[in-house]
């Protein structure tokens, strides 16, 4: 099996954009930064409707916060938020987005190696597993399951294919899990799987990225105009975003090649949450 190599992660990371596009992988096709910004909100909305029931209270753990998008949002609806990221370039834009608030603790910090010196009730990762090679993640998986207060749950959402692994090799360096696979490593850590949910947004926006890409293969570079096809191709996507992300399906095309989920995990045999526990 073909492993990451952690020094070229770290190096990608360490140079990272710090832009909305730049996290999403969304640089270079053209199309404007509401792109992203239309992405991260529809992402919140599909990520509060998974965490309803959760109570204020709580406290949530950010690992691999990047430049703090969804720190900021969920210092708006939990008490505390812990912020962890190991990239300096991204940890800075973290330090700028997140400093109004006082409940968010941003650490600079290995994700994996970080002290955990507190217990938490929802663990985010948003997107970190992808970086890790499987026996990491399933032990990073272990300790941060052992963290969990009572009722506690993580929320996953990775970049996955449809059928088993691929690993990316080169500058940039990611391993793509199909779902399955997914369930495999969660089963081994042990982790129960309570909601599965595709990423409908990440899978619009991917379609745009991906026709592009065919595009700057075909035609050549004096001809492209990518600037003025991303725009056109972004606003083509946003107008049928209700429906046009059916349409592969219904035509039984494997089309985009990357999609994404959204899973929640409780430890096996793990009690109520809380607040089902007070609603009862």
């Amino acid at each position: 099996m073909t492993t990451l190599d952690y020094e070229t992660v770290s190096r990608y990371s360490s140079t990272a954009d710090s832009s909305i596009l730049g996290p999403y992988m969304m640089d270079g096709f053209g199309f404007p930064a509401a792109a992203s910004r239309f992405r991260f909100r529809s992402e919140c909305r599909i990520v509060d409707r998974l965490m309803d029931g959760r109570s204020a209270d709580d406290c949530l753990l950010d690992l691999g916060s990047g430049i703090g998008f969804w720190a900021e949002h969920f210092a708006q609806r939990f008490s505390q938020v812990v912020a962890v990221e190991a990239s300096e370039p991204l940890c800075e834009a973290l330090n700028r987005r997140c400093g109004p608030y006082a409940n968010v603790k941003r650490i600079h910090g290995d994700v994996i190696l970080f002290p955990r010196e507190e217990q938490y009730d929802v663990v985010f990762l948003g997107g970190l597993l992808m970086y890790l090679n499987e026996e990491n993640v399933i032990s990073l998986l272990g300790q941060l399951t052992s963290g969990l207060r009572p009722g506690g749950i993580m929320l996953c959402r990775e970049t996955t294919v449809r059928q088993g692994t691929i690993t990316r090799q080169g500058d940039y360096q990611a391993v793509y899990r199909s779902v399955a696979d997914y369930g495999r490593i969660f089963a081994a850590c042990p982790l129960s799987v309570g909601r599965e949910q595709l990423n409908t947004p990440y899978v619009l926006m991917q379609m745009g990225c991906e026709f592009v890409k065919k595009w700057k293969a075909l035609i050549p570079s004096p001809l492209q105009c990518v600037p003025v096809v991303g725009q056109v191709v972004h606003w083509g996507l946003r107008l049928g975003y209700s429906w046009i992300t059916r349409v592969p399906r219904a035509l039984g095309l494997a089309y985009p090649k990357l999609t994404n989920h959204f899973f929640v995990l409780q430890p096996d045999s793990a009690p109520t949450p809380k607040s089902a526990a007070r609603a009862t």
